[in-house]
């Protein structure tokens, strides 16, 4: 689907009811991320919006409400926010906690700034550490009891943001966790327990480490639970533990960053550039230029079974766009891409909301069509976990296993070799091909993006093995590591 599903409506949850206004929660799984609106009294403000504003618009249609006001908890690293757009269509305003500078009109707000909207009221907290700009919203009732905070970056459920992430400031990562570990404790931890949380990302976000899979909670259940709100852990504690064992942050981070500070153009004038439809042979003749990408989209099966040479695989219904960032890297790549049938609007949508904005266009028919131009086709060779279990007694074979480095170390293939896929397209010389070799991840969409770039890199047989790990360890013998 082109829009994430409207998820948690707060109004039908007994607990969080308020008969004052309407929270509601817009959760898109491919980013894990979180993004509000509220209305009162026919007013209403949004929190870090999706790039595609649609969704806001027809929601303020339908209430009646008029968009006053758009939060923005801090410069998102791993999404462009749709704030310019919608600013540009309802002349609502921006609004930056304080330190925050942009290419565009902005209100900076100072720490404990109020803004109303309808009966209830908006407290500024800021709350550095994330980045040094970061701010949370504090919403209080017209009777002034803090009801809901969303806190962005700054406070996730289970986990805290990454103090990492921020591009160009003064301040060094350890520095920036013992400013977060102040901000908790001076502008969040006073606050009531039965004070709903609303996150800026949930399990599988990059901006966090260990993040929880529910995407609402109370700060007393948070308090319990989430070892950053700990009153006995030290600010020094705090650091060792925020900043150990940080994963690389995506390379695409810091062009998504400058697009939410400068600006960037309109998803509807992207999707009128960029969904244009090319038979198979312009469609190849375009593809032939190096600087382009063929991006295949569709299922794991399809492309395993035909697509076209070279292409890079990475499926709509996956983690699509952090992989997409992740490998593609720079934002400015042109990209062809191949899909499903009537989801070329909806890959080129997802794209952009990662900041990549040069979408070519698509092939028109697909793979059939492609086909029936008699044009080259390619595929991957593909086994189940059990012919691997068989191919495995009769004749050696090299393991890669293409996940994360943690996922590695809790157990793997005895004798198999760790090359996490965001390492991968620099590690492919590594591989040794004198023999068969196997790849495979945890339940078969990576190993398919890894074994994509493994033909596109020049190395002709690699065997994808279907079902992950998930099928290795729970339907072979194969020995593994306890």
């Amino acid at each position: 689907m082109l829009f994430p599903k409207l998820h948690r409506v707060i109004l039908n949850r007994k607990n969080y009811f308020n008969p004052t206004m309407k929270i509601q929660q817009i959760y898109t799984k491919c980013l894990s991320q979180g993004s509000y609106y509220l209305i009162s009294q026919g007013q209403m403000m949004v929190v870090d919006p999706l790039r595609e504003v649609d969704l806001y618009l027809e929601a303020a249609r339908k209430e009646h409400a008029e968009i006053t006001h758009i939060f923005e908890t801090h410069f998102h690293a791993d999404f462009v926010s749709g704030h310019v757009s919608l600013a540009k269509d309802t002349g609502a305003k921006i609004i930056y906690g304080p330190g925050a500078k942009t290419a565009f009109d902005t209100h900076v707000a100072r720490h404990g700034e109020t803004f109303k909207i309808g009966d209830v009221s908006v407290e500024v907290l800021h709350t550095p550490g994330h980045t040094m700009e970061s701010s949370c919203y504090l919403v209080r009732l017209a009777n002034g009891k803090p009801h809901a905070i969303f806190t962005g970056d700054t406070l996730f459920l289970g986990d805290v943001g990454r103090p990492d992430l921020a591009q160009k400031q003064d301040v060094t990562t350890r520095e920036l966790a013992g400013i977060l570990y102040d901000s908790l404790r001076e502008h969040i931890l006073p606050l009531p327990d039965d004070l709903i949380i609303y996150p800026g990302h949930g399990a599988g976000s990059s901006c966090g480490k260990n993040m929880m899979k529910e995407t609402v909670d109370t700060l007393g259940n948070q308090k319990k639970v989430n070892y950053a709100l700990d009153l006995q852990l030290t600010r020094s504690a705090f650091a060792e533990k925020l900043t150990h064992d940080l994963a690389k942050p995506p390379k695409y981070f810091p062009a998504n960053v400058a697009l939410n500070r400068k600006g960037y153009r309109d998803t509807d004038e992207l999707l009128k550039k960029s969904l244009k439809g090319f038979d198979p042979k312009a469609f190849y003749e375009t593809s032939k230029n190096t600087e382009v990408r063929v991006l295949d989209v569709r299922s794991p099966e399809a492309f395993i079974k035909c697509h076209v040479p070279g292409s890079l695989f990475v499926g709509l219904d996956g983690s699509f766009a952090p992989w997409v960032g992740t490998l593609l890297v720079d934002v400015l790549t042109p990209v062809l891409l191949v899909c499903p049938e009537g989801r070329a609007k909806e890959a080129v949508t997802r794209l952009a909301r990662v900041g990549f904005d040069h979408t070519l266009g698509y092939l028109q028919g697909g793979m059939s069509a492609w086909q029936s131009a008699g044009l080259e086709t390619d595929h991957i060779l593909s086994v189940t976990a059990k012919d691997l279990e068989k191919r495995l007694r009769s004749e050696p074979g090299n393991i890669i296993d293409v996940r994360k480095e943690a996922e590695y170390s809790e157990r793997h293939i005895l004798g198999s070799q760790n090359k996490p896929l965001d390492e991968l397209q620099n590690r492919v010389k590594e591989i040794q091909t004198e023999k068969p070799f196997f790849v495979h991840c945890a339940g078969g969409y990576r190993s398919v993006i890894a074994t994509s770039i493994l033909k596109s890199s020049g190395i002709a047989s690699p065997i994808n093995v279907e079902g992950g790990f998930q099928s290795i360890s729970g339907e072979t013998q194969i020995p593994l590591t306890r």
